[in-house]
């Protein structure tokens, strides 16, 4: 049976690793729809290269282009947000979100309302909403696969093990392109700094965030929401090689690794190909020329994200919608030049505490419209925090 895929955010760097699995079986797959923003030559090459039914940017002023691109081909040409949320909720067997930030929480949570089997490697989905996206695969039956490394590393390490038995999860993070400047000069880093990772090739702002923290706080509170552990069970180790990507403690004192090369196409291929395992084509480790790994305790003055992911956590409700949008705005403010690297924690922090301390949101109940409510709140409190900064 030819499995029927959709990539939500097909050109970014997750969804163009999935593409490149897809591409080397495609007997086996029958892509009904591939959604992007702005690249629209990409879009427009992937969609008929892999025969898609239909193509969508999210950029409505892009629909003409979309169009004149996919000119003489059957792929069909939409634009906008609601047409990649539409996009969703058309059949398929295995939906991959990969939109970056919270835009991609609609269209994740209408796939698990169709059913489907959803490949997350949205963690905004799980931060913003977690209790709505679980909840609603719940009622459907559909499955969360989790793409994120750490994740993926997680859920294959549980398989067959009893979550009573769990004691910690430990989610590794390579610390960033600044993990060995001195405190003193983070203040100063560039944008182009910021945007070069010493061991992922990802987009733009997933490596600012990695260099920030900011991204390894997500997957903190993310693995709270999908598998259900104590904010205490956490904790985060600095891991510079980035080959250990989790790791589970047990109550037995055991430690269950997963080891493999910095490759998306590892967690990307288990969730494709789940509950088998097949043949990926990612480098194999040889242990004895990588000698030794290290280890490093995360350092909250560095990465003060961490602590704000820990006071998320404790915050409870929709403060993770606040934090994540926090984030958002503030990554934007520091690639338009408005804020310094540093000041993205301090508008994260100020935003935090306006919010939550001012506001009924946080603690109203969590359904798609108050997430998005609570969502737009804490963006323009957030960009009152950098105006503040700018000014």
């Amino acid at each position: 049976m030819r499995c029927k895929v959709s990539i939500l955010g097909a050109t970014g760097s997750i969804g163009q690793n999935t593409i490149d699995l897809i591409s080397r079986d495609p007997d086996s797959y029958d892509v009904v729809a591939l959604t992007g923003a702005s690249n629209i030559a990409q879009l427009a090459h992937d969609a008929i290269a892999l025969k898609a039914d239909i193509a969508v940017t999210a950029d409505e002023t892009l629909l003409e282009d979309l169009r004149d691109a996919l000119r003489g081909s059957d792929v069909t040409a939409a634009a906008g947000a609601a047409a990649v949320t539409e996009c969703a909720t058309r059949p398929s067997d295995w939906v991959m979100s990969a939109i970056v930030g919270a835009a991609g929480l609609a269209p994740g949570l209408a796939a698990l309302e169709q059913g489907t089997t959803l490949a997350l490697a949205n963690k905004e989905s799980l931060v913003c909403a977690g209790a709505l996206m679980l909840e609603a695969a719940r009622r459907s039956g559909s499955k969360i696969l989790p793409v994120d490394s750490e994740h993926s590393a997680i859920f294959q390490a549980l398989i067959g093990e009893d979550m009573a038995a769990v004691e910690r999860i430990i989610i590794t993070a390579s610390g960033g392109a600044f993990r060995d400047w001195p405190l003193e000069d983070l203040a100063g880093a560039t944008l182009d700094q910021a945007s070069s990772h010493p061991n992922w090739d990802m987009g733009q702002r997933i490596t600012i965030d990695s260099a920030s923290m900011f991204n390894k706080a997500m997957e903190v509170i993310e693995t709270r929401e999908f598998f259900g552990v104590l904010p205490e069970q956490i904790e985060v180790i600095v891991h510079p090689q980035s080959l250990i990507h989790a790791l589970v403690g047990f109550a037995d004192g055991a430690l269950m690794a997963h080891v493999g090369p910095p490759d998306m196409r590892h967690a990307i291929g288990f969730a494709l190909h789940h509950p088998d395992r097949k043949h990926l084509p990612v480098d194999r480790l040889d242990l004895a020329a990588i000698g030794q790994l290290e280890f490093r305790a995360p350092d909250d003055e560095r990465w003060p994200a961490l602590r704000l992911a820990r006071e998320t956590m404790q915050a409870g409700g929709m403060a993770g919608a606040v934090f994540n949008a926090a984030k958002e705005t503030a990554l934007d403010g520091f690639i338009a030049g408005q804020i310094n690297f540093v000041q993205m924690a301090e508008v994260v922090e100020d935003t935090l505490a306006h919010v939550c301390a001012t506001d009924g949101h946080i603690a109203a109940t969590m359904t798609l419209d108050t997430v998005l409510q609570t969502d737009h709140v804490a963006r323009k409190a957030a960009q009152a925090a950098i105006d503040k900064r700018a000014g």
